[in-house]
């Protein structure tokens, strides 16, 4: 009898499991295949969780090439040719390579045996080949489909495990099966804690039992707000997907989704508000740009993580050199400023500038006096332009004008422009703003002089502060929040990002 090597694979472990009949089915189909052409099965490999698009990179198939070298090996016995690969770039076609150069044959369930040596079995071999290829982006796509109409239902198609934390779905309830678990509990105190000033995420997931990474992205989940936003998708195409060790099944990176395509419906009560969601957010951003980070080390210094340079607009950041100092990151030739000396310019300039009315108004007067026109008018005017500009570009895509290349290149241009004017927006003069307001908004300045460097530092990032300095002279600040003291804590409420400009704060 002829000898053959027989062939199995499944695209998953789950498929492989005992209670699939997959791979009974598929050896059961083999050995039939195998007695109608008087073929001896001498060897069987079996491939589990790997997908018919990265067969080349597991050990069995490439001992399979291998083995059918052997002049003794007339064939390869499988259920259907997708059991052999689903080639989705054409190095893949070098499996079809081996088989025509040791003139092996392919064995198929109800098909004649395929010769990719000859004529013939070249033309039907890369047929059959793309036409696996072809039925798995079908299968991809018919799956992606109706998971994408889920989603606009406000339906959860994926696995429970992938629901955030503190959230539940009853899938027979659909739109209506989502609530709250008692977990969620715990993310409502992380985001109060944030927002009354706790800084580190390590502390923070401490008090709350969830781990600091876990939490940093759950802060970022706008599902606690009750809106349930897709901005993302696997990308499809072979570049997207990770593969991990042997060829087996791993994830597909995510890409950013069209501005058209983004999902975003309500699915719970909210569980913080958007307003205090959104000033976490700020506070979490701007805790990344200024690269707080909680060490094992005693901390002395109170302001870093505050101060930027006025003269190049680095970060300042600490250095001990005899002494504690001060130092611009960029070396542009700002001095060293000792920690003993401004550390208490800038308490003086917080707990008593800022908090007395008179010293307010000065600083105003000298804000409009330095800013009589405003530009917050002109900006705004570009701001609405850029969004009809916006708004135009999609309409091309949508008329076929651009394709959807040229529709992201555009958009992302537009998004840099905004982003350029929201940040000369956050140097204007606020029109409306008054002595009496400003103290208001700095109400928990008072008394900052005597307070410990954990309390002054709780403030300052709840405020977002931000401190214009160098060769100790305080050029400017700017404030990102206004903070109400209440019985439990601090409660925020939303305030816009304004500049005060200064000259030496003692």
């Amino acid at each position: 009898m002829l000898r053959a090597v027989e062939l199995i694979r499944v695209s998953t472990d789950a498929q492989a499991g005992a209670d699939r009949a997959s791979i009974p089915s598929q050896r059961e189909i083999n050995r039939r295949t195998a007695r109608i052409h008087g073929l001896s099965i001498v060897r069987s490999v079996e491939i589990a969780d790997v997908s018919g698009t990265a067969v080349l990179k597991s050990p069995e198939m490439i001992g399979l090439l291998e083995f059918i070298k052997d002049p003794e090996i007339h064939g390869v016995v499988a259920r259907e040719f997708s059991r052999l690969m689903r080639p989705e770039d054409y190095s893949d076609y070098y499996i079809l390579q081996v088989f025509a150069e040791t003139k092996t044959l392919l064995y198929l369930d109800g098909s004649p045996p395929i010769d990719f040596s000859s004529k013939m079995g070249r033309v039907f071999g890369v047929m059959q080949a793309a036409f696996a290829g072809a039925q798995r982006v079908e299968f991809l796509e018919s799956g992606w489909n109706s998971k994408e109409l889920k989603r606009k239902a406000g339906e959860f198609p994926q696995s429970p495990i992938c629901l955030p934390f503190g959230v539940h779905y009853d899938r027979a309830k659909g739109k209506d099966g989502w609530q709250w678990t008692v977990e969620s509990e715990r993310v409502r105190e992380a985001f109060r804690l944030l927002l009354a000033g706790v800084e580190s995420y390590v502390e923070i997931g401490r008090r709350v039992d969830i781990d600091p990474y876990s939490l940093r992205v759950m802060l970022r989940n706008p599902i606690y707000t009750g809106w349930r936003v897709i901005d993302k998708r696997r990308d499809p195409s072979p570049s997207g997907k990770y593969l991990t060790r042997n060829g087996r099944q791993g994830e597909r990176k995510k890409i950013l989704r069209a501005p058209e395509d983004v999902i975003r419906i309500k699915v719970l009560e909210p569980l913080v508000s958007e307003k205090n969601f959104a000033r976490a957010q700020q506070i979490m951003d701007f805790k990344k740009s200024r690269h707080w980070r909680v060490q094992g080390v005693e901390h002395r210094f109170t302001y870093n993580g505050f101060l930027t340079c006025a003269l190049c607009r680095g970060l300042m950041y600490t250095k001990y050199r005899r002494d504690d100092y001060y130092i611009c990151r960029d070396r542009c030739g700002a001095k060293y400023m000792r920690r003993d000396r401004l550390d208490p310019m800038l308490d003086r300039l917080f707990g008593s500038e800022l908090t007395s009315i008179k010293n307010l108004a000065r600083i105003i007067r000298g804000l409009r006096k330095k800013e009589p026109q405003s530009n917050v008018a002109r900006l705004s005017s570009q701001l609405d332009s850029l969004d009809a500009k916006r708004g135009r570009v999609l309409d091309s895509y949508y008329d076929g004008l651009i394709n959807s290349a040229e529709r992201d290149t555009r958009i992302a241009q537009i998004d840099r422009e905004r982003q350029m004017i929201e940040a000369m927006l956050t140097r204007e003069p606020v029109s409306d703003l008054t002595p009496e307001r400003m103290a208001k908004m700095l109400r928990p300045l008072i008394g900052f002089e005597s307070r410990n460097r954990e309390v002054k530092r709780k403030i300052l990032s709840g405020f977002a502060v931000e401190v214009i300095a160098a060769n100790y002279e305080i050029e400017g600040l700017f404030i990102g929040h206004e903070r109400i003291p209440a019985a439990a804590g601090y409660v925020t409420s939303a305030f816009s990002r304004v500049y005060l400009p200064f000259r030496k704060a003692a």
